[in-house]
């Protein structure tokens, strides 16, 4: 477990002086927004007073407080949400609205993920908050964007995988048990989206800090899942040839598979005729190097139903770490198929510290996943865990607006806030 050193104290962040008002919740939004605050930027997390970010309650399980007991903030939410500041702020009311306002004007960057329209009501849309700060970038995600004849239906990322496509190559082949189509176990779509928004709005901040000008971006996640699969996409256009499942198989290329060991599972994934040289020395298995139904990739592969047995059942006879430390010998690619636990005791995550706990402000830590962007000169920042609900809201309206301790009290006591 480390903790907080990715920063030393007076080392400059990439987005020092950077604001970024956060009205995202769920993930898409808050994992742009976590990236951005990473990276240095303040993020003021708006929230619904007494109910937060719906992922807050997400749970089990639980984060502890302080005295070790469960809270009511998901370890869903700690995922996405750390290094923000949380203010509470209803904006159907008037005052709240105006806060917000006030709070854009000071801002570089509005991130929202609310569906078409819906913060045109409260004077919160983009042309509403370019009048006031005409150097906003305003980054709105949703999951089909601003126009079209489906922008104004709602989705969460499980329908984004079999709307566009993933699901489609994703699973093992219909006619083996099992088959069928399969989602992928981490909301995918959610995750690339909120990416995407990260460079969007690093590109446009570069844009108004030249030129003064902000912009409107219309980030949607199902852009985003047929943008990815943009190998399998062209592959289609230029062939004709609709991409099938084939499980952990590859199309052209073998032996690329899963296999049983004797003590779990590994994968093998051999890629050239050296490397399956490689493979067969490593095996023990001098006859598979010298059958020539086997000697190049094209042969492999048009001979799986013969190759693909006799490899299987070879592997069973030893341990994944014999197999593994033997073809690692050897040049070819191989690994074993940890579960979540097995990854964090992996030598090389260790060595990275890619498993942090991060403190909060009820005394507690959060444990918490690095963030990958490595910079030599502007590292990033893991210095706070989630924030509680509501946690900076007296901080900011005071240090941002001015608003003296009786003004917040008037509008706590009018639900406000």
């Amino acid at each position: 477990m480390t903790t907080d050193n990715s920063t030393t104290v007076g080392t400059a962040t990439a987005l020092a002086g950077v604001r970024v008002l956060d009205f995202s919740r769920v993930l898409a939004g808050p994992w742009c927004t976590q990236n951005l605050g990473d990276l240095g930027a303040e993020i003021i997390k708006v929230e619904r007073p007494g109910v937060g970010d719906d992922t807050r309650s997400w749970g089990p399980p639980w984060l502890a407080d302080g005295q070790g007991q469960p809270t009511h903030d998901s370890a869903y939410y700690a995922s996405a949400n750390r290094g923000k500041r949380s203010i509470t702020l209803d904006v159907s009311k008037p005052e709240g609205r105006q806060l917000a306002i006030e709070l854009a004007k000071r801002s570089q960057i509005f991130v929202e993920n609310f569906k078409v329209g819906d913060l045109a009501r409260y004077g919160l849309d983009y042309e509403s908050l370019r009048k006031v700060n005409p150097a906003l970038i305003y980054c709105s995600i949703t999951g089909y964007g601003q126009d079209g004849p489906e922008a104004h239906k709602p989705g969460y990322d499980f329908i984004f995988q079999g709307q566009g496509g993933l699901m489609s190559i994703t699973g093992e082949r219909d006619d083996l048990p099992g088959g069928g189509p399969q989602k992928v176990g981490i909301a995918v779509a959610d995750v690339l989206t909120g990416m995407y928004a990260t460079v969007a709005i690093l590109a446009a901040l570069r844009h108004a800090e030249r030129t003064g000008e902000g912009q409107r971006l219309d980030i949607a996640l199902l852009d985003t899942i047929v943008a990815f699969g943009a190998n399998q996409f062209v592959s289609y256009m230029v062939s004709g040839k609709v991409p099938q499942r084939y499980g952990n198989a590859h199309a052209n290329v073998t032996p690329y598979n899963v296999f049983a060991t004797a003590d779990g599972y590994m994968i093998l994934a051999v890629g050239n005729d050296s490397q399956w040289q490689g493979c067969c020395r490593a095996l023990g298995r001098a006859d598979l190097a010298a059958d020539a139904r086997f000697a190049k990739t094209s042969g492999r592969t048009q001979n799986r139903d013969a190759l693909i047995p006799d490899i299987a059942a070879h592997l069973r006879t030893q341990p994944t770490a014999h197999w593994t430390a033997a073809l690692e010998r050897e040049g070819v690619p191989c690994g074993p198929i940890n579960d979540y636990s097995q990854v964090l005791q992996e030598p090389q995550v260790i060595h990275r510290g890619l498993r942090m706990d991060l403190p909060r402000a009820d005394g507690s830590t959060s444990p918490s996943v690095r963030s990958p962007l490595r910079l030599s000169a502007t590292p990033v920042r893991h210095d706070k865990g989630p924030p509680l609900l509501g946690e900076h809201t007296d901080r900011v309206l005071g240090e941002l607006l001015g608003l003296d301790e009786q003004a917040r009290a008037r509008l706590r006591d009018g639900g406000v806030i």
